[in-house]
């Protein structure tokens, strides 16, 4: 029995962007991921789900059509059970992640 097995990519840039030129192929990169589906999870960082590795896989290769001349690019793909194991840890920094089980009521 065949099942669908829910994949994450999660996708690390570092990219120079000093000159003009830098700028304009960071924006357009970051352009290009996120017409590929990917969601940021904090700077630098962004997040695709995949169905399975053959998608996961497909997504790789179509990240290559929009990747920059210059800087470093990473690709990790882990199942949806090791991201929803995530610890996200916060300290002063004021955010709109809640990092808590209970309940939140907005009347």
């Amino acid at each position: 029995m065949s099942y669908i097995r829910f994949m994450r990519l999660i996708l690390f840039f570092d990219l120079p962007n000093v000159t003009k030129k830098e700028a304009k192929e960071y924006r357009k990169f970051l352009k290009g991921i996120k017409r590929l589906g990917f969601y940021m999870l904090q700077e630098s960082v962004y997040v695709k789900m995949a169905i399975d590795n053959q998608s996961a896989s497909f997504v790789t290769n179509r990240i290559y059509d929009v990747l920059p001349p210059n800087g470093n690019v990473f690709v990790l793909t882990i199942t949806e059970k090791q991201f929803a194991s995530m610890n996200i840890l916060l300290g002063n920094f004021k955010t709109d992640v809640i990092s808590t089980s209970e309940r939140v009521v907005i009347i």
